[in-house]
């Protein structure tokens, strides 16, 4: 497998989590093949999912276990201006394979991701995300790449969401709680199950925390679905941020019905979340060809 293959697996891995993507009719009102999962929406609610109560001040979940104020539940997410990272990546699907690739990971909320990809000791791609488009520079072939959330939507078949990225990468939820917000109790979690267009999601947040533990997310129709489970969290200027994501998406193939499995690991060495500009250097040398 060459390095090139490497880094842009990786790429669109970290892209696709925060895929939006929705029914899309195109121009010859085909919809969207069925062996592709539906990752976001716009539009959601946060429901019981058939859990009736006669209290509103109490929830019961399917084993009748009772929450300790479920309606209450404030689940703690990670505010940050900047936020630097070391990491190790590795990824397998039916047609890769890599292990503990190295990524360096700068952002800044709302605005910048910012890609280190090192290989052997040296640094062989690099990438910037920002909410309007997405460029990558492969230093090995001397080439980059520039997407709009737009063009990738097309040719990948699903919308992005700069914002979805951030919250998966930081451990946040992806979706909005909303207001009225309604748990399940299950065991040691709370359960938040959300209703979004054809996902159902729930989302598992520690009892003993209050951090998103897990996230499940299935699509209705096809049964195709993305599991991302957070774990080894360490305080880290007075938030709990998971260092250890374990991502497994199972989606069946359209053609002979078989299930296709791609499963990620994100192990973080180092993680800060400072005030200071740590920068974000990139600069594609007139040298480089764009590729499309």
């Amino acid at each position: 497998m060459s390095n090139k293959i490497t880094v842009w697996t990786v790429a669109i891995s970290l892209i696709c989590l925060s895929a939006c993507h929705k029914p899309r009719i195109s121009k010859n009102n085909n919809p969207i093949p069925s062996d592709s999962l539906v990752i976001a929406a716009p539009d959601l609610a946060d429901s019981l999912a058939a859990v009736a109560t006669t209290d509103s001040s109490s929830v019961k979940s399917a084993d009748s276990s009772a929450a300790d104020e479920p309606g209450s539940v404030k689940v703690n997410s990670i505010s940050f201006d900047y936020l630097v990272a070391k990491s190790k990546v590795d990824f397998k699907s039916k047609s890769q394979d890599f292990d503990n690739t190295t990524i360096n990971i700068r952002m800044k909320k709302d605005s910048i991701i910012w890609l280190s990809v090192t290989g052997v000791g040296f640094e062989v791609a690099r990438g910037l995300i920002t909410p309007d488009s997405i460029v990558f520079m492969d230093k090995i072939h001397k080439d980059y790449f520039v997407f709009s959330y737009e063009q990738l939507s097309k040719k990948y078949n699903f919308d992005l969401n700069f914002a979805l990225l951030q919250s998966v990468i930081v451990g946040n939820l992806p979706f909005p709680q909303q207001p009225d917000s309604r748990f399940v109790k299950e065991n040691e979690f709370y359960v938040l199950k959300q209703i979004v267009e054809r996902l159902e999601v729930d989302n598992y947040i520690g009892e003993s925390n209050l951090k998103l533990s897990r996230l499940k997310a299935t699509e209705v129709p096809t049964q195709n679905t993305f599991t991302l489970d957070y774990s080894d969290f360490k305080d880290v200027r007075s938030f709990l941020f998971p260092f250890t994501s374990h991502i497994d998406l199972n989606v069946k193939s359209q053609k002979d019905q078989q299930i296709n499995q791609t499963t990620m690991r994100i192990k973080h060495s180092k993680v800060d979340l400072v005030t200071e500009n740590p920068g974000f250097p990139f600069n594609v040398p007139a040298s480089y060809k764009r590729k499309r």
